[in-house]
């Protein structure tokens, strides 16, 4: 059996431009993205903290170093700038997988600054 687990998570980023007229998807500055352990075209899942919307849609590599979080297309609607934002991406695991799996997260300053990196284990 698969599930779909936790693989890695950034949390309290900061939205920093939200452009409509873009093909849609979230840009992320690509330190960051590799800091994560997240891929450039990968699925994700983005939660807002200050409006309550989810959404999901892809990664676009953005400027490294830019520490920007910018919303594209019609996910530019979800947010604005300002708005923190927490961003989690999946994996199916098999249960093998499952026990020695520890999602990375991510802890984000007001400044887009990753502020701390947890490893989650099992039972943490």
């Amino acid at each position: 059996m698969f599930r779909c687990m936790l693989k890695a998570k950034i949390h309290m980023a900061t939205v920093t431009d939200c452009i409509l007229e873009y093909e849609g998807s979230i840009s992320i500055d690509e330190d960051i993205l590799e800091a994560a352990g997240m891929l450039p075209y990968e699925q994700v899942q983005i939660s807002n903290l200050d409006n309550g919307e989810r959404f999901t849609t892809y990664i676009i590599p953005g400027e490294r170093g830019s520490r920007r979080f910018m919303l594209n297309g019609p996910t530019a609607r979800k947010a604005v700038p300002g708005d923190r934002i927490i961003i989690f991406s999946y994996a199916w695991m098999d249960e093998g997988e499952i026990s020695s799996a520890a999602p990375r997260v991510l802890i984000m300053d007001e400044e887009n600054m990753v502020k701390e990196v947890r490893d989650l284990k099992k039972g943490a």
